[in-house]
């Protein structure tokens, strides 16, 4: 077995690989094209965050069974790509937590007391001591955005420190945020308006991209601070710059940027601004923790078949498979649907999770169902999760899951429902495989529905009169985007109603914004599974 490593990664690590009795080749620093040459003699790979695994590449590598990135976020893996090609995407979740959350906390002390400026004049024999003047962050306000390993480490040092943690994350509950010190809110606005510094720790997502813009500056503080170390794109640079120029947000500490390297630096030579490359996860010990870990795994994948950590595949009998991977991947979808829907509009929290089978569904193992679903759902809020870890991260969140398996008369012959119980009320999603290539999103709440959960899709209630799915259409086609599938379902006659479209590429933010000006459409949402 022959295993290429791409990325820099520790000499214990690869040490671990050839002991393992793996043929190794280090070759880092290579260009795409280059690596689309060379990868058909591969079956692992190991990256970091340099190598970027396109379809492109993955498609070239006919050898490959698995694909391991030495830390926990795959946003440079084309996982569907894998997934497709039937290659094992692994993961360390986990190894770099400490050291990403002790960087945030440098940052912002950095950022607070002015030593980047104050070092960089001292080399330069100026006293400029009055010019250096910072604060205390003792008693200020942080609030935190997102609350995983990392946010959580975040959110313990600041304790540590004598200031105010605010947190916003709705798979949170409230009695775990005041068993730890924290005081949840209920919205982002919330924690924009009360908070003097704001760091965000969340994954990077249709969700989350440019999620800090001008609009939620425009909420926070006058002199707010910023800081990043999560990932690029998170907060929208270009906006950022417009608050640091103007003054309503007094200084950041960016780690993480769109492009990296910066394509444009202005952000990064911002006076107001500590920089650092991408160095959250750059300690000798989150090197060593992320390299052993992922060495070791594939090496117990590629020599035994034993799966740890993995992205993309559950632990299931080789016999059992084909019975139960159709709804393994219906649960994942529905997870990953419903997590994206309610991770828009939510604004309670979320206690309970439960999971029921009907029909042919409650006749096979579930656990690895449930398992795929949690991880849907969770991928909305840390980039950690996989299928090993999702019971343990919603337990972790003080959040109960429930499974029933039951033999109820239902419209569908074999049924997976996940209903999430929150403050306000109870939400519900159903799905159906009607066979192993055709799965079904059957219904939300209480509109019925035949949906199937692929690739981009718009949610969209609406007022059920005339001329409204014609209006949305036609919005649709005018922007020059391709409807694959349109999917209708209502409450009664002339009154609420559903339209699901599936859609050939992303719809542009205009789009969106459109039909969300149509008098009759009452909300709108674009999601991806």
């Amino acid at each position: 077995m022959k295993v290429l490593v791409s990325d820099k990664l520790s000499e214990k690590g690869i040490e671990i690989l050839k002991n393992g009795g793996l043929d190794v080749d280090v070759k880092t620093g290579l260009k795409p094209e280059e690596l689309v040459k060379i990868i058909v003699e591969y079956d692992g790979l190991v990256v970091r965050s340099a190598t970027k695994a396109t379809q492109e590449i993955i498609s070239a590598g006919k050898k490959l069974k698995v694909i391991g990135r030495a830390g926990a976020g795959v946003d440079n893996i084309d996982i569907s790509a894998a997934s497709k090609q039937g290659i094992v995407v692994m993961n360390t979740p986990g190894g770099n937590t400490v050291t990403t959350g002790e960087h945030a906390i440098a940052m912002m002390m950095a950022l607070t007391r002015n030593i980047p400026q104050a070092n960089m004049l001292m080399k330069q024999s100026k006293w400029e001591k009055k010019a250096l003047e910072g604060q205390e962050v003792f008693n200020k306000t942080i609030g935190i955005i997102g609350l995983g390993r990392v946010g959580s480490v975040v959110a313990s040092r600041a304790l540590g420190l004598k200031m105010n943690v605010l947190v916003y994350d709705p798979f949170i509950t409230q009695e775990l945020a005041e068993q730890q010190g924290y005081e949840l809110v209920v919205s982002l606005d919330e924690l924009y308006a009360r908070s003097d510094y704001i760091t965000v720790h969340t994954p990077k997502s249709k969700e989350t991209i440019g999620l800090v813009n001008k609009d939620a500056f425009a909420k926070m503080k006058d002199g707010v601070m910023i800081i990043n170390c999560a990932r690029g794109g998170i907060i929208n640079e270009k906006d950022l710059l417009d608050a640091l120029d103007s003054g309503k947000v007094a200084g950041a500490a960016v780690d993480v940027y769109e492009k990296e390297p910066p394509e444009n630096w202005s952000l990064a030579m911002h006076p107001k601004v500590v920089s650092t490359p991408h160095l959250g996860a750059s300690t000798h010990e989150a090197q060593e923790n992320v390299a052993l870990a992922i060495a070791e795994q594939m090496v117990d994948y590629l020599k035994s078949g034993l799966i740890r950590n993995a992205v993309n595949a559950p632990s299931v009998a080789p016999e059992m498979l084909p019975k139960v991977e159709p709804y393994i991947e219906l649960s994942e979808k529905m997870g990953t649907f419903f997590g994206q829907i309610i991770g828009q509009v939510i604004s309670d929290r979320l206690k309970k999770v439960s999971f029921t089978y009907t029909g042919d569904a409650a006749t096979v193992d579930t656990r690895p169902i449930t398992i795929a679903g949690l991880k849907g759902l969770l991928s909305i809020v840390t980039d950690e999760v996989n299928y090993v870890n999702a019971p343990v991260l919603l337990k972790e969140r003080g959040i109960d899951l429930e499974e029933t398996q039951t033999s109820k008369e239902a419209v569908y012959t074999n049924t997976i429902q996940i209903s999430l119980e929150f403050d306000s009320g109870t939400r519900t999603l159903e799905g159906s495989v009607f066979n192993p290539g055709d799965l079904r999103i059957v219904s939300i709440d209480n509109y019925s529905i035949e949906a199937i959960p692929e690739g981009y899709m718009l949610v969209i209630y609406n007022k059920d009169l005339p001329g409204t799915v014609g209006r949305i259409a036609t919005i649709i086609g005018e922007s020059n985007v391709n409807i694959a599938r349109l999917f209708l379902g209502r409450d009664r006659q002339q009154g609420t109603a559903i339209i699901i479209i599936n859609l050939d590429t992303e719809a542009p933010r205009d789009v969106i914004e459109k039909i969300a000006q149509f008098p009759n459409a009452l909300s709108v949402q674009e999601v991806e599974v």
